[in-house]
C-alpha cells in the first residue's frame, strides 16, 4: 500500500499537471489538471447554490399551486436549512475520513436525487421531502475546499478557495433572478428541472476528473456528539424559524431556544471527551477560528435580508406611498447587480488575499456589505438606488466568503479542513437563518391596515442588518495578525519536482 504525498510535474507551460508520488518514489498516472478539477467543482457549487434560493421569490406562486398555506410553504426553506444544517458539518468530517472525491460524489446524487423527487412533486409534502433530501447538498462547499487544498499548488489554494466560495453568492443571485421569468414563463416543476440539470453534469464530471485525495484522517464519527450537534442545530433553527409567526416571546419560541442551550452544552461535554470527537473543540478555540466563526455568525445576519426583504418592498404598490408596484420578475432583475458585482469581483479575491491579507479583505467585504443597508436606510425611491445597494452587497459577500473560507483553511490542520469549513459554512446559515428571522418579524410587525407593511418596517431590518455587519467588520479586527508569507523560491521548486513542499499546507496569503 503506498504513501502518497503531493506533486506537481512540471509541463511545458506555467500550469503544473498533477501527479501522485507514492512514499517509495514510485510515479503513479497522472491526475487530472488543477484547473479542470476546480471546472468541476464550481459546478457542483453553483448547482447548490441555485437549487437553494430559486424558490424564495416563487413561495407566493407556490401557495397557489400547491393549495397550501404561507405558513406550510415556508417549511419548503426551513426543511432544507435544518437539513442542510445537520449534514454540512457531519459529511465535511466524513470526507475527511473516507475520502472527500468518494462523498463529494454521493452527495451530488442525493442532490440530484432529492431535486428530481421537487420536480415531479404534485404535492407539498413530496416537495417538502424532496427539499430535505437536497440540503444534503450544503457539503458540496467544504469538501470542495478540502480538495483544492489537496489538489492544488500551494501558490493557487488561495485563489481558489476565494472563488468557490463566492459561487454560493453568484447561484443565489441568479437564482433570485431566474425565478420570476421561470414562473412567468413556464411553471415551478421548472424551478427543479433547470437546477437539476447542473446536478447530473456536475455529478458525471466529478467521477470522471475529479481525483479521489490521498489525504486521510482516520478514525469513527462520534455518535452521540453527532445526535447532539443535530438536536441543538434543529432546535435553534426551529425557534429562529417560527419565532416571526409566533411571536419571540411564545412559550414554544423560548423552549427551543432553551432546549438548544441545553444539547449544546452537552454537545460540547461530549465532544471534549470523545476519543475521536466529531468537531475538535482545541481546534474550535485557535484564535484565527473562533473570531473568524464569530465574523461568520454576524456577517450572516445581514447578508441575505437583501433577498427577504427587498423584493416584497419592490412588489408593493405605490399607493402606499413607498415600493415601486414591480412584478416577481421585475424584482429578481432588481437584485441583477448583486449577481453581477458576485461575478466580477469574485475571480479577483485570490489575488487580494494574497496582497493585503484575509483579514483586511474581511473586513473590507464586511464594510462594503453594510453600506448597501446604509444605502437602503437613506434612498429607496428609486430603482436605480436598489441597483447601487444590490451591487454593494454582491460585492461585500464575495469578499467576505472568500475570506473567511480561506482564514479557516489556513488556521487548521489539513486534515480537518472539511469539519472546519464545514461548521463555518454552518455558523454563517445559521446568522443567516437569525437575521431573515429577525428581519422578517419587525416587516410583519409593521402591518397597515390593509395587510401590507408599513415602510418603517422595511427600515428598521435594513438599519438592524447595517449594525449587525459593523460589529461584524469589528470582529474581524480581533483576528490575529499574521505577516503575508510569499513562497521561496525553494518552495516552488520543490513543489514542481514533487518534493517534500509539495504537500499543500498552509496557503500563502496570511495577514
Amino acid at each position: 500500500m503506498h504513501g502518497y504525498t503531493l506533486g506537481y510535474k512540471d509541463n511545458d507551460d506555467d500550469d503544473d499537471n498533477e501527479v501522485a508520488v507514492a512514499s517509495d518514489g514510485a510515479v503513479e498516472p497522472k491526475r487530472a489538471h488543477y484547473q479542470l478539477t476546480f471546472a468541476v467543482l464550481a459546478l457542483s457549487a453553483l448547482a447548490f447554490s441555485v437549487m437553494q434560493s430559486l424558490i424564495i421569490p416563487a413561495l407566493p406562486s407556490l401557495e397557489h399551486s400547491l393549495h397550501s398555506s404561507a405558513d406550510a410553504v415556508a417549511w419548503l426553506l426551513t426543511g432544507y436549512l435544518l437539513s442542510a444544517a445537520v449534514c454540512t458539518p457531519l459529511l465535511g468530517r466524513v470526507g475527511d475520513m473516507l475520502g472527500k472525491e468518494r462523498v463529494l460524489v454521493a452527495i451530488l446524487v442525493v442532490l440530484t436525487l432529492g431535486t428530481l423527487v421537487s420536480a415531479l412533486a404534485t404535492t407539498l409534502p413530496i416537495m417538502l421531502a424532496g427539499r430535505i433530501i437536497t440540503g444534503a447538498g450544503g457539503a458540496v462547499f467544504p469538501l470542495a475546499f478540502g480538495i483544492i487544498r489537496d489538489e492544488f499548488p500551494r501558490d493557487r489554494v488561495v485563489g481558489g478557495i476565494g472563488f468557490l466560495s463566492s459561487i454560493l453568492g453568484v447561484g443565489v443571485g441568479l437564482g433570485i433572478v431566474l425565478a420570476g421569468p421561470i414562473i412567468v414563463h413556464l411553471n415551478y416543476h421548472w424551478l427543479y428541472w433547470a437546477p437539476l440539470v447542473l446536478c447530473v453534469v456536475a455529478t458525471v464530471m466529478t467521477i470522471l476528473f475529479v481525483p479521489e485525495s490521498p489525504i486521510r484522517t482516520p478514525g469513527r464519527i462520534n455518535t452521540a456528539g453527532a445526535l447532539l450537534m443535530s438536536g441543538w442545530l434543529v432546535a435553534g433553527l426551529l425557534a429562529v424559524s417560527e419565532g416571526p409567526t409566533l411571536g419571540w416571546g411564545d412559550p414554544r419560541v423560548i423552549g427551543l431556544f432553551l432546549l438548544a442551550a441545553v444539547l449544546a452544552a452537552l454537545w460540547i461535554r461530549s465532544e471534549n471527551r470523545s476519543a475521536s470527537p466529531l468537531v475538535d473543540m482545541k481546534m474550535m478555540r485557535i484564535p484565527e477560528v473562533w473570531t473568524t466563526n464569530l465574523c461568520a455568525l454576524l456577517f450572516g445576519f445581514g447578508m441575505y435580508v437583501l433577498f427577504t426583504t427587498v423584493p416584497q418592498f419592490v412588489e408593493t404598490s405605490t399607493k402606499d406611498h413607498y415600493g415601486f408596484g414591480a412584478s416577481v420578475t421585475q424584482s429578481g432583475l432588481d437584485l441583477l447587480p448583486f449577481a453581477a458585482a458576485m461575478l466580477v469581483v469574485a475571480p479577483l479575491t485570490g489575488r487580494l488575499s494574497v496582497a493585503f491579507g484575509g483579514r483586511r479583505v474581511l473586513l473590507s467585504g464586511c464594510l462594503f456589505a453594510a453600506s448597501c443597508y446604509i444605502v437602503l436606510v437613506f434612498w429607496h425611491a428609486h430603482s436605480w438606488q436598489i441597483f447601487i445597494a444590490a451591487g454593494l452587497l454582491g460585492i461585500g459577500i464575495a469578499m467576505g466568503f472568500a475570506a473567511m473560507s480561506n482564514l479557516v483553511v489556513e488556521a487548521v490542520p489539513q486534515s480537518q479542513t472539511g469539519i472546519a469549513t464545514g461548521m463555518n459554512t454552518n455558523i454563517r446559515n445559521v446568522g443567516a437563518a437569525v437575521g431573515a428571522g429577525v428581519a422578517t418579524s419587525m416587516v410583519v410587525s409593521s402591518l397597515l391596515r390593509n395587510g401590507t407593511p408599513a415602510e418603517h418596517g422595511y427600515i428598521l431590518a435594513f438599519v438592524v442588518s447595517a449594525l449587525a455587519l459593523l460589529v461584524a467588520a469589528g470582529t474581524a479586527l480581533l483576528i490575529p495578525r499574521h505577516p503575508v508569507h510569499e513562497p521561496t523560491a525553494a518552495e516552488v521548486a520543490s513543489a514542481r519536482s514533487g518534493g517534500p513542499a509539495a504537500v499543500v499546507g498552509t496557503a500563502s496569503g496570511v495577514e
